[in-house]
């Protein structure tokens, strides 16, 4: 191809000026056939096409309009620009379309008669234009007609290598300057599989309102995630995470002085942290297409929200990452924090496009927090686990939704843990109030929750999700109920691009009328707002506010109001 594109610069530059016409406005009119998820994150549906799929569509394309002229209502080729009706001498690329229609014979035009040069022109259209050109150039060198090259088409190419000759001795420069670069990248580079991607939260917070706030200090925490992600093949990533922080969530307290529970209003980067600076592998995970089905295997650290479509963006990061809401309740629904550790998952496509199943896809994974442990009662089967079914679907880029099932089992502990661990018994609670959470005895779990966001505009995001747990204990009395709901809004690019407002408001996971736990039969509301602010592309701040009313799902304790300044380094 390139050896024909040179010798048609060579003939004439009537056709290097056509091309760059014809090329310019392929760019200002691209194919806009892809559609884009509106939440962006992973596991989301994504609508787009399949590549096999695209690449079929796109030959179809371009060979239906090459054979647009050649229908039996078609006319032949022209021979002069002036057989199309709507070509007038003032047009501005008349001489363009004179030279390549009655000096080349490559322009054919549509069956009746028209041009239309001032119509937006698709990919396919230019491919099968530039196509027509190429074939018309490379037959006339094959037959090496005399006077296809002229003198004055000599003269004006020299006269444009001298024109622009300081313009290409710099252009020369630079590729020889990159060369030398890339040369040097390759020769010291780390890995030609992995590449390193990280994030360090540095953040100073604290909490205030009645004995919460007596019984808690004003902290400095900090959290640093490193992710080796190496691919094989170009299509998978194996993800492993080390992680290390000193970040503990405030300790909630009743009017009576007494600890009522850590996890509501926990924040994200006080997840995963082992409250010394250790580092620790939080995430050994692998994923890859196997057919039309994406699968998600993990070794240790899977969560459900690594490979389910959570559908909150703006609020969720990459699991509880540094960009996002402050809180791990406003983060993600807490279905997706049932259960966790080691297993499987796969994401299987409905449709490839159109009907009503074009833009769905159905989730399923099994994860198991003690699948390492031989003994009797633990393993991949016999401990805790939880298994999730999601399907989803969209309407277009705008609508995205999500209906969830967890069914899981725990030995005892917290229902809300993420699959946390320490020596075979659970460890962090992450999310909820004490009543919603404990696990007298060990018992199983089902858990049901709906998921939108929409997108009504590129400046205005709206998300929300409800859940309903229903707990069947082994003891007596184990048996109970639980709720949690939120809704969030959030402005992208609010004053500044990169920027983002986030509002969110709901219920942490709360249930009534438990015996043998704490009482309290008031629901704990939960109001957030935060403003994160893009300092540059690696850097941003994110001041903020969470309201947490009914501490412990009574509304004798007072309010806690805690106040946070979280910067995000990623690199």
């Amino acid at each position: 191809m390139s050896n024909i594109l040179w010798k048609s610069l060579v003939v004439s530059p009537a056709v290097l000026g056509a091309t760059l016409l014809v090329s310019a406005t392929a760019i200002a009119a691209p194919n806009t056939t892809t559609e884009v998820s509106p939440v962006g994150q992973p596991g989301v549906t994504e609508v787009a096409q399949q590549p096999e799929i695209l690449a079929q569509t796109t030959i179809d394309q371009v060979n239906r309009y090459s054979n647009e002229g050649n229908q039996n209502n078609s006319q032949s080729q022209v021979t002069s620009v002036s057989q199309f009706s709507d070509v007038q001498p003032t047009d501005w690329a008349f001489q363009a379309l004179q030279s390549l229609v009655e000096r080349y014979g490559c322009i054919a035009g549509y069956p009746n008669a028209t041009y239309r040069g001032n119509r937006a022109l698709t990919r396919y259209e230019f491919a099968a234009g530039l196509n027509a050109c190429l074939d018309r150039v490379n037959e006339l060198i094959a037959t090496a007609t005399a006077d296809l090259v002229t003198k004055q088409d000599l003269a004006t190419l020299q006269r444009l290598q001298e024109e622009f000759s300081a313009e290409l001795a710099t252009l020369r420069g630079r590729v020889d300057s990159l060369e030398a670069r890339t040369a040097e990248l390759e020769a010291n580079q780390f890995s030609t599989t992995t590449k390193l991607v990280g994030e360090a939260i540095f953040a100073v917070s604290d909490v205030f309102g009645g004995d919460t706030g007596d019984n808690n200090n004003t902290v400095f925490q900090d959290r640093v995630r490193l992710n080796l992600q190496t691919s094989f093949t170009g299509r998978d990533v194996l993800t492993t995470r080390l992680s290390a922080g000193n970040a503990t969530a405030f300790t909630q307290f009743d009017n009576g002085g007494n600890q009522i529970g850590t996890a509501e209003g926990t924040q994200t980067f006080q997840v995963d942290s082992t409250g010394n600076n250790s580092v620790n592998i939080d995430r050994l995970t692998y994923e890859a297409p196997i057919g039309p089905a994406q699968v998600y295997l993990a070794a240790s650290g899977g969560r459900h929200s690594h490979y389910a479509a959570v559908n909150n963006p703006y609020f969720f990061d990459n699991t509880d990452g540094g960009n996002g809401a402050l809180s791990t309740f406003a983060s993600e629904s807490p279905i997706y924090r049932i259960g966790g550790g080691a297993g499987i998952a796969l994401n299987f496509p409905l449709g490839k496009g159109g009907g009503i199943l074009g833009n769905s896809s159905i989730t399923a994974g099994y994860l198991a927090s003690e699948a390492n442990n031989p003994t009797l009662s633990s393993g991949l089967t016999n401990g805790d686990y939880a298994a999730l079914g999601q399907l989803n679907f969209s309407v277009g880029d705008r609508l995205a939704l999500a209906a969830t099932y967890v069914h899981g089992y725990s030995a005892g502990g917290n229902l809300f843990n993420s699959g946390s661990t320490t020596d075979g018994t659970f460890g962090e609670v992450l999310v909820g109030t004490g009543q919603a959470n404990t696990l007298l005895n060990s018992g199983s779990s089902n858990s049901y929750g709906v998921s939108a966001a929409f997108r009504p505009s590129d400046k205005l995001s709206v998300s929300g999700f409800v859940s309903y747990h229903d707990v069947t204990g082994f003891g007596a009395d184990d048996d109970y109920e639980a709720w949690s709901y939120g809704l969030g809004v959030a402005l992208p690019d609010f004053g500044k691009k990169g920027n983002v407002l986030g509002v969110f408001a709901g219920a942490e996971p709360y249930a009534f009328n438990r015996v043998g736990v704490a009482a309290g039969n008031d629901i704990p509301y939960h109001f957030e707002g935060f403003y994160k602010y893009r300092v540059s592309d690696n850097i941003s701040v994110t001041p903020g506010v969470i309201w947490l009313t009914s501490p412990g799902q009574n509304s004798d304790n007072d309010d806690a109001i805690i106040g946070t300044l979280r910067t995000t380094f990623t690199f």
